[in-house]
């Protein structure tokens, strides 16, 4: 069992087989026991008791639908497991289009030999990270492949939320003189994982970040509306790969201060010892802002006072100057370009 599990308290039950194997991926009997006493055991609507092979939604207006696959290596990790990781990773890439996340889809690929309890833990996690994030699983697939073709557990998720009615959200939105504001400290995600990876011990442990953000984000727009420009989730690549893409897109500058980009002293130190930017390391938990010039400071006061982040901070602005460029000035004043990423840093990091 993982030293990071997590204590929710439903065991697991009584079966008579403690690993996967290929059997529970033939569609038989043994396919059938995975799904009835463990899976649907913890996901039950109306959907999976008929064992339809889809799900039927009533949906009213605007929706975004959205898809993500989680391959995060290792599974556990602290702070989380790839089960809240994928449950998250979805619910915000809703958020980002603005949306208020529904359904989820659950489709799991299953290494042989996975130990059932591991198994159970992370459905455990999905369970209880839905309930938290107001979502249902709806439908799904289970397929079990041979050892030594996957690695233990992989997950893909998609989603379905009905889009604000304030929201109007794209990069064509995104104009000089918008303030670009982060929700919280960077890199803690990246830097949870590679401290397990490279066995790192630090005073303070790092955790991973990972969290649902649709509720700072419905509460930016029931207040704001239309003042919010865009928003983004920056995860691989980190905040100045999202930060380039955006400036390639819209066609701008940014400008970055070093000096108001929060990043926690732990995790600052575990990316100077592996010799890593913070603003390249992936973050599941936080979220980037660009919005209207007058309206900045009461973003992040609504952020830190009604929503718990209480780390944003603006972090620099949009321009004309330098079109598709990211320039960052540093605590002492110099000035750098910040590339976009030019291959992965981290591997196997969602």
């Amino acid at each position: 069992m993982s030293q990071f599990k997590m204590q929710l308290n439903c065991p697991l039950p009584e079966l008579d087989f403690d690993i996967v194997t290929m059997g529970h991926g033939s569609g038989g009997l043994l396919t059938n026991k995975l799904l009835d006493e463990v899976i649907l055991s913890l996901f039950s609507t109306e959907s999976e008791t008929e064992r339809h092979d889809g799900a039927f939604l009533n949906l009213d207006g605007k929706t975004a639908f959205t898809t993500d696959s989680f391959v995060v290596s290792p599974l556990f990790f602290p702070g989380g497991n790839i089960g809240d990781l994928a449950v998250n990773g979805t619910v915000n890439d809703l958020a980002m289009c603005g949306a208020i996340p529904k359904y989820l889809s659950l489709s799991l690929i299953i290494e042989e030999g996975l130990p059932m309890a591991e198994l159970w833990e992370v459905l455990l996690t999905i369970q209880d990270t839905c309930e938290q994030a107001g979502v249902k699983v709806v439908t799904g697939d289970t397929k079990v492949v041979e050892r030594g073709k996957g690695d233990k557990l992989f997950i893909n998720t998609a989603g379905i939320g009905r889009v604000h009615s304030q929201a109007n959200i794209g990069i064509s939105q995104v104009e000089a003189g918008d303030k670009i504001i982060v929700s919280g400290p960077l890199a803690a995600h990246g830097m949870a994982i590679m401290s397990v990876r490279e066995g790192l011990e630090f005073e303070t442990e790092i955790k991973s970040d990972t969290a649902p953000l649709h509720q700072p984000v419905k509460a930016l727009l029931d207040e704001f509306g239309g003042g919010v420009h865009l928003l983004r989730d920056p995860t691989r690549g980190g905040v100045g790969t999202v930060l380039n893409e955006i400036a390639r897109g819209a066609n701008v500058g940014v400008n970055l201060r070093q000096a108001d980009i929060p990043v926690d002293e732990s995790v600052a130190g575990a990316c100077e010892l592996l010799g890593l930017d913070p603003l390249y390391v992936a973050n599941e938990g936080i979220f980037i802002a660009i919005v209207a010039d007058e309206i900045n400071q009461d973003v992040v006061k609504l952020l830190k006072t009604n929503q718990g982040h209480t780390e944003a901070a603006v972090i620099g602005e949009v321009t004309n100057e330098h079109p598709r460029k990211v320039v960052l000035t540093s605590g002492i004043g110099g000035r750098r370009v910040v590339n976009m990423l030019a291959g992965e840093q981290l591997p196997r990091i969602c």
